[in-house]
């Protein structure tokens, strides 16, 4: 990691303000012993085993607490199994190492602390014959916990978890301070910016707002002096410019109460045409019935016109006769 070393001067630097000066030798030694930069198992197991070795039930529970708190809850589910039975195991691995070394005050300082949480547990049901047990190393219930190659198991499989762990976590915000402080001044910087282009924008619409009441007040002098048409054409071009689309309402148009299709209008037609038809035909009948019968409008006509012809000549003889013989 690129930062540690920065942020190591960091630590230091506020080490010194605060005048932990046992803490800051310690950091350097440890600095100077410090083959690589990056993290290691090795170094929380280490750790881990000081707590088992020297009996800090305290020291060994707030790391694995702490561990379980920022690495282990992060895991899926399915891993809850796996992550209790290390625990349970280093707990195991505890006692061993207490009782071995002839701390019988540790073992029963455990128990009195933990036997609230580990009674819940039935794998713990024949520990607690533990702290009265005489060669407990011999016992078919504790003799596997004793052998070399049970602890050398447990310390590998718990180096495998943490490293297997450690390489799905992000990194520590301690460790991402310089990221999130560049990362916070682009945004700074990104706010600016807007804030500034908003400024623009609201200039524009102000000037843009002014142009447009002058527009208004010049056309509404024009109406008074004549330009009437003109000037309401101006007004309307002005209106129209300030209207958006968020401004126009639909139309309410109610819809039709039939529906009508091309069929019914087809079948319309059809019946139209149809009636034209029988009323031409019956025309046409009534024209050959009456050619038929000699009652011909057109004859008929002609007879009348022939008889009045001849009825006013008759008359008009008979009268010259009358007046000649007088």
């Amino acid at each position: 990691m690129a930062q540690v070393g920065f942020l190591d001067n960091l630590l230091r630097e506020y080490l010194v303000f605060r005048g932990f000066s046992s803490t800051l030798k310690a950091l350097d030694v440890e600095q100077r012993t410090e083959k690589d930069q990056h993290f290691r198992a090795e170094r929380i197991l280490e750790q881990f085993n000081i707590a088992v070795q020297t009996s800090d039930l305290q020291g060994l529970r707030s790391l694995w607490f702490h561990l379980d708190n920022n690495m282990f809850s992060k895991l899926e589910h399915t891993y809850a199994v796996a992550v209790k039975k290390l625990e349970n195991s280093l707990l195991k691995y505890y006692l061993v190492t207490a009782y071995s070394s002839n701390r019988s005050e540790k073992v029963s300082e455990f128990f009195n602390k933990l036997a609230g949480d580990l009674q819940q547990q039935s794998e713990w049901k024949d520990w607690f014959y533990f702290p009265f047990c005489k060669n407990a190393e011999e016992s078919p219930a504790f003799a596997l916990f004793f052998t070399k190659q049970w602890q050398d198991t447990l310390l590998l499989s718990l180096r495998n978890f943490l490293t297997t762990v450690y390489q799905c976590l992000p990194q520590p915000t301690f460790v991402r301070a310089e990221q999130e402080a560049a990362h916070m001044q682009r945004l700074s910087e990104d706010n600016a910016g807007l804030r500034t282009r908003v400024l623009n924008l609201q200039q524009e619409l102000h000037q843009v707002t002014q142009h447009q009441s002058g527009s208004v007040a010049a056309g509404a002098s024009g109406s008074s002096l004549g330009g009437g048409t003109d000037n309401g054409a101006r007004r309307r071009s002005v209106y129209r410019q300030q209207q958006s689309l968020s401004d126009i309402l639909p139309f309410d148009i109610s819809p039709p109460g039939h529906i009508v299709d091309d069929f019914c209008i087809i079948a319309s037609e059809a019946n139209s045409v149809s009636q034209a038809s029988d009323a031409q035909a019956r025309s046409l009948k009534q024209l050959i019935r009456n050619i038929g019968s000699g009652s011909s409008p057109v004859m008929g006509r002609k007879e009348q016109t022939a008889s009045s012809l001849g009825e006013k000549s008759s008359k008009r003889r008979s009268g010259s006769v009358g007046r000649s013989w007088i």
